[in-house]
């Protein structure tokens, strides 16, 4: 291994270290915020957080078994292992969250609004654009797609915390109930895109680019 590739590796590897222990602490307070208020979205983020977390983890076993790999073949199994590892991830938590959110707005159960939830979603609008960008780069040096793949899954959050922060926002400042579980509905718009994406071994960022859904932030 040269010294470039292992100081990427290296990078890449503090990068995910510090994707588990954010979103482990990102979700710990959304779901406690979520449950206390009754928020779907939030619920869902805090979830999303949770398979955030899971993925970060993959890639760490991925980066790591790259060091003892003897070839290229054999890293290109690894890359692709953990990149559905993350794409099933993605399918389980849209399905959870459609599910959820759907039954929400069917029994029409009225979220409290919540400051904390405003305040973890806003934080990470900031915390999941720099770390995305940095997956970004650290992917493109290493030529890893499963890297890339969980770069735009931290893209994908960024906008889930846009969207969930808008959701809780508008029920916290109009009353609009609703405007909770639909965020949530909104939300699995690009877990699924990402989540196939990721599965099939594509530019993970294509299809996102194709529905207008950016792999870039203002």
């Amino acid at each position: 291994m040269t010294p470039d590739r292992e100081r990427a590796l290296a990078r890449a590897l503090r990068l995910e270290y510090l994707s588990v222990g954010w979103n482990l602490v990102e979700a710990a307070v959304s779901i406690a915020a979520a449950i206390a208020a009754g928020s779907v979205a939030l619920f869902g983020f805090g979830a999303d957080s949770v398979v955030e977390s899971a993925s970060a983890g993959i890639l760490v076993w991925r980066l790591r078994a790259e060091r003892t790999a003897r070839n290229p073949e054999e890293i290109e199994v690894l890359d692709r292992r953990a990149r559905r590892l993350v794409g099933v991830s993605l399918f389980l938590l849209a399905a959870w969250v459609t599910i959820d959110a759907a039954w929400t707005l069917i029994e029409r159960e009225k979220p409290q609004p919540t400051k904390v939830g405003m305040a973890v979603t806003a934080l990470s609008l900031v915390v999941m654009l720099w770390l995305a960008r940095a997956k970004r780069r650290a992917a493109a040096a290493l030529e890893s797609r499963a890297l890339e793949a969980d770069s735009f899954q931290t893209t994908a959050c960024w906008w889930l915390s846009l969207i969930v922060l808008c959701g809780i926002g508008l029920n916290a400042a109009f009353g609009w109930w609703w405007a909770d579980p639909v965020a949530a509905l909104a939300i699995c718009i690009p877990i699924v895109y990402e989540g196939r994406d990721a599965w099939r071994g594509e530019d993970a960022c294509a299809d996102c680019r194709e529905h207008g859904l950016k792999d870039s932030h203002p």
